[in-house]
């Protein structure tokens, strides 16, 4: 397994943490949070080679120093370039969980409806056929961030 999917299954299990109804106990909130930090401080210089692998980074580390509590004091510096950095290749991205997941991302930070119109553009070009497991998960987390503004 490599770093990237390290950081972004240890962001995902820090963000979805007692979700499942187990107990969370400070000992493994904090070592989590002390991970997630260090992997994603470890990686946030390194680069993609192509636009799939800058996006995967990018998106790893987004989720990274979003799900870790704790700041060395230049995080939200460092979430702003990674939105940058997101922006340069959502263009030549195709319509995939990777440019979904992307998408929504970055609406959480930025809060722009031209992202959720675009992520509804690549979940409807997935029509027609079976959707895998992630793309599911993606289009859950769509319905998730609309059905969340309709509360608002």
């Amino acid at each position: 397994m490599n770093k990237v999917t390290e950081l972004y299954q240890s962001a995902y299990r820090l963000l979805h943490l007692g979700e499942d109804g187990s107990p969370v106990y400070s000992d493994e909130f904090s070592r989590l949070n002390t991970e997630v930090l260090q992997q994603a401080e470890s990686l946030y210089i390194t680069k993609g080679d192509t636009p799939e692998e800058e996006g995967e980074l990018c998106l790893a580390l987004l989720m990274g120093f979003n799900a870790s509590i704790y700041n060395n004091g230049d995080k939200e510096e460092k979430k702003q370039a990674l939105l940058d950095r997101i922006f340069v290749i959502l263009d030549v991205l195709n319509n995939s969980v990777l440019k979904c997941r992307l998408l929504l991302i970055c609406y959480g930070e930025v809060y722009e409806d031209s992202l959720l119109d675009d992520a509804k553009t690549v979940i409807m070009s997935w029509g027609g056929r079976e959707l895998t497991e992630d793309e599911k998960g993606a289009m859950g987390e769509y319905n998730e961030i609309c059905i969340s503004n309709r509360k608002s």
